[in-house]
């Protein structure tokens, strides 16, 4: 069952951060966990609903906060095979494939990542976002490829996590979408927060939410017959927020190939080329892969960058498309 928790804050908390208190309280849970509760509407302060961790609290103020029942309390090991792109003490890069879900969650507790780096590893990895996040810094969508950071210990873990934060990881993307966004070549800021009619999605907000902030060129835009304009574009992020490059460019008109979240639904053509129909039909979620990766290495103290070729769905509609319209 679910438990409610209640205080009342005292003169010596006044100014605190939400997120940072209730984890001194309550130290069974991580401050990533209590972070979710408060995002997920499970707090309120004076019966009022509160989402945002960084909120401020003052002398007596209520807080009451709802525990959800966590429903796996221990990562299950599986051995899964993993595309390891670079190894040492401190640091581990993987090529996440596409449909592999990083963490557990949402019904999936066993064929995610972390039960396969849990299996690898023997949970000799960072436990700074708990036990059930070895390792685990940042994460991509199920549906998105490409490169993730792993951190070994705690300390790798601590500065990782404080590049993340301060937005001085590199982080770049290829994607295919339909159409073509305006500008070609642009940077797009803005809000992004909980969709209120959906909470399993994103969208774009004028008054709520945390900064998001794309970067983006056209490489190529694709005007072939009996194919709907497409272009291959590239994004690099200087915020990681959930599904912003869908969001954001959902937001400038458009959206990813085979993104069925964000994007076009049951598409239908009056005339088409069939080879490309068949491969768009036989795509699996979106195409979008985080290609490159570049930071401060947390013990060497000098920027490594890390890259990866295409996958094979990607790579083969960019073939088609380039052969088309040559």
């Amino acid at each position: 069952m679910n438990n409610t928790i209640k205080f009342l804050i005292s003169k010596n908390y006044t100014g605190e951060r939400l997120d940072i208190y209730l984890s001194k309280k309550i130290r069974k849970f991580t401050r990533s966990y209590i972070k979710k509760l408060i995002e997920g509407e499970q707090v309120k302060i004076n019966k009022n609903l509160v989402t945002s961790p960084s909120t401020k609290i003052k002398m007596n103020d209520k807080i009451s906060i709802n525990i959800l029942e966590k429903q796996v309390d221990k990562l299950i090991p599986k051995k899964i095979n993993l595309d390891i792109v670079y190894e040492d003490k401190e640091i581990l890069i993987i090529n996440k494939p596409k449909g592999m879900v990083v963490h557990p969650g949402a019904g999936n507790f066993k064929s995610t990542l972390a039960n396969a780096l849990a299996y690898r590893y023997n949970n000799n990895l960072s436990d700074l976002n708990g036990t059930m996040r070895p390792g685990i810094v940042h994460r991509i969508d199920k549906e998105t490829t490409g490169l993730l950071v792993i951190a070994k210990n705690n300390f790798a873990h601590s500065k990782l996590a404080e590049q993340f934060s301060n937005h001085s990881i590199k982080r770049k993307y290829q994607c295919l979408v339909w159409g073509v966004i305006r500008p070609l070549h642009g940077r797009v800021e803005t809000l992004i927060g909980r969709n209120k009619k959906n909470r399993k999605l994103m969208t774009v907000s004028e008054f709520s939410g945390k900064k998001a902030i794309t970067n983006y060129k056209t490489i190529k835009v694709f005007n072939i017959p009996d194919i709907p304009k497409i272009s291959f574009v590239e994004c690099v992020l200087e915020t990681g927020r959930t599904h912003q490059i869908r969001v954001h460019l959902k937001y400038k008109g458009t959206s990813l190939i085979g993104d069925n979240q964000y994007g076009k639904k049951n598409l239908k053509f009056k005339k088409v080329n069939q080879e490309f129909l068949t491969q768009l039909n036989n795509l699996r979620g979106q195409i979008l892969h985080a290609q490159s990766i570049g930071f401060i290495h947390p013990i060497k103290n000098k920027l490594v960058n890390f890259k990866v070729d295409l996958p094979n769905d990607f790579n083969k509609m960019l073939n088609l498309l380039n052969n088309l319209s040559s």
